[in-house]
This record gives structure tokens, C-alpha cells and sequence, in this order.
């Protein structure tokens, strides 16, 4: 009898003593009723800056509630409280969802991810499936400590611009707009107005500052130009000293696999810009495009968020503090 109770005994301590997130399962969100039934998509939220822990959740609930895809929501987390924690950017568990998933939407910035979880995104970039890619993710990865890993050439300051430039069509150069003072107003590319992604589409505006393009890689294809705008609101004047860049763009990326992926990239995405419905209508339509699904993308979709959505103020450290997945469970 006390050789059973010793045995038990350590069973419970040994359970007691693993990281929170050996239990925690990731967070999906089943798809009911609509075009994309059957269809999974898998968005993950690494970015530091731009509240993306509480953009995506609200995202992937549009896509499943409004359009029936079934959705899983992975996020950088704290191994030691199992916390949501952006400030975390060596740990995101859940990316062998990745195997299974249809689209991946990225809000990613400067990961430097273990090889085992690097080597999921790695794997699906280069499988032929379709990417949608929002603002920082034109900077996903920063392998600056670790210049010998085997991903050091997805590093975003790469001789050939890293993962952004390689496979999104461009890497972080510079704001354009002025950061917090200058806001974004989305211009319909000339020759684009009928483009699927665009379909319902009318006024873009979003609080994101305007960021600065080089060059677009490959075959990329801008949607919707971005006009500075001086101030924070849809009706701030335009600042014309400075030029139109691209903000959305559509490209192809032929992997390892040598099957050619659809690419859809913003650098629009801020938390606030997804206040916007028109912003919020071209990322929901941009998903369906991304699957083949352009065919089936409502003419004037529904994109309303599914309850509350009032994000925190973006900027390094002021995310809400606390948060565990469960929170995001409804």
C-alpha cells in the first residue's frame, strides 16, 4: 500500500511540474454554416506591437461564425505561466496545425523560433498552399542571435530581404507616414477595381501609418495604394509631399515543392484598422481568394465582429497582461 501511494504520489507531483502549455490545446473555433464549410484555416499572432493577440482571435471568429471555415488560433506564449504574452518570441506552440491547414494567415514580427516550430511554418511556405500575410509579417523572423541556424536565411535583414521580401514580396524598410500622427487612407490601384479581393470594397482607412516599399518581389501585383494622411482620422488631408505606396499586394511564391502558392500582403493591420469594415471585408475576401474561393466571395459579405472589439493601445508592453487561452474559448 505505501509503495502505491509513493508511485501516485510522484504521478501527481510529475504532472503538477510540467510547463502549462504540455495541457493547453490550442484554440479553435468550428465552422457553422457558410462557403467556407470544410476548409480550415490557421492564423497565428506573433507580433509585439500591434495588438495582433487580439486582432486575430476576432478575425478568425468572423471567418468561422460569419463564414463557416473552421479556425485555429495560435499565439506566442509564456512556457512559464502559459500566459498570452507578446513579448515572447521563441515559443509558439500548436504550429503542427499547420499539416492540416488550407490558409494560414500571419501577424507575425522579429520570431526567432526553436527549429522544431520553425520547421512547421517552413514546411507549409514551401508546400504550395496559400499565405495571407498582415503588417509586420513583412519582418516575421530575426535570426540575429542564432546567424548559423539553418533558418538564418528567413532572417527579415537578409542579403535577398528574408522571408518577407522572398516569399511575401517585401521586408521592413522604414515608416513612410509618421508613426501614431499619420494615418492611412487605401486607394484602389489603377486597373484593380474589379479584383476579387476588392469585391464590396469601398473607403480603406485604418490608423496604421503608411510603410515604406522598395521594391515588390516577383510577380507581385499592388491592390490598393496608401495615401498619407495628416492626422488620425478618415478625414485628415492628405500630406502630398509624400509619394503613394503599395499596402496590399497579391504575388505567388513556388517553394521547395515547386507548386506555386497565392500571396495576399497588407502592411496595413494595426488592431484599429480592423475597426474599419472595409478593411475587415478585403482580409475576409482575401482569405477566400488565397483558397481558389474568389467564386464564392459575397458580394457585401458580413464581417462584423462576433461581440466586443475594443483592443488595447498598440505599442511594446501594453498588451493586456494576464491573458490565457482559456479567455479566448468563446
Amino acid at each position: 500500500m505505501a509503495l502505491r501511494f509513493k508511485i501516485a504520489t510522484f504521478a501527481v507531483l510529475g504532472a503538477l511540474a510540467l510547463p502549462p502549455l504540455c495541457a493547453a490545446a490550442p484554440i479553435v473555433y468550428e465552422g457553422e454554416s457558410g462557403p467556407g464549410k470544410g476548409k480550415h484555416i490557421v492564423l497565428i499572432a506573433g507580433d509585439q506591437e500591434y495588438r495582433s493577440e487580439e486582432a486575430i482571435p476576432m478575425l478568425a471568429r468572423i471567418l468561422a461564425r460569419r463564414h463557416g471555415f473552421k479556425c485555429t488560433a495560435l499565439f506566442a506564449i509564456n512556457p512559464k505561466s502559459g500566459e498570452v504574452d507578446p513579448s515572447v518570441t521563441d515559443n509558439v506552440p500548436g504550429l503542427d496545425a499547420l499539416r492540416t491547414a488550407d490558409l494560414v494567415v500571419l501577424f507575425l514580427r522579429f520570431l526567432e523560433l526553436p527549429d522544431e516550430q520553425m520547421k512547421e511554418i517552413v514546411d507549409y511556405t514551401n508546400s504550395g498552399r496559400p499565405i495571407v500575410a498582415l503588417r509586420t509579417s513583412t519582418h516575421p523572423f530575426n535570426y540575429q542571435k542564432r546567424p548559423g541556424s539553418a533558418y538564418a536565411k528567413y532572417h527579415w535583414k537578409s542579403a535577398d530581404g528574408g522571408y518577407g521580401r522572398q516569399v511575401l514580396g517585401e521586408t521592413w524598410v522604414s515608416h513612410h507616414g509618421i508613426h501614431e500622427k499619420e494615418s492611412t487612407r487605401g486607394v484602389v490601384a489603377p486597373g484593380m477595381e474589379d479584383h476579387p479581393i476588392l469585391k464590396g470594397v469601398s473607403e480603406i482607412w485604418g490608423e496604421s501609418d503608411v510603410y515604406e516599399i522598395t521594391t515588390l518581389a516577383g510577380d507581385s501585383v499592388p491592390l490598393v495604394l496608401g495615401q498619407v494622411l495628416r492626422g488620425m482620422t478618415p478625414g485628415s488631408p492628405p500630406n502630398t509631399e509624400k509619394k503613394l505606396m503599395p499596402v496590399a499586394w497579391t504575388k505567388s511564391y513556388a517553394g521547395a515543392s515547386g507548386r506555386k502558392s497565392r500571396i495576399f500582403t497588407t502592411t496595413m493591420g494595426h488592431a484599429n484598422d480592423f475597426r474599419n469594415e472595409e478593411f475587415r471585408r478585403m482580409v475576409v475576401n482575401a482569405c477566400y481568394w488565397a483558397m481558389g474561393l474568389e467564386g464564392r466571395i459575397p458580394a457585401r459579405g458580413d464581417v462584423e465582429p462576433d461581440g466586443p472589439y475594443k483592443p488595447n493601445p498598440i505599442g511594446i508592453g501594453k498588451h493586456k497582461q494576464g491573458l490565457k487561452l482559456s479567455d479566448f474559448r468563446k
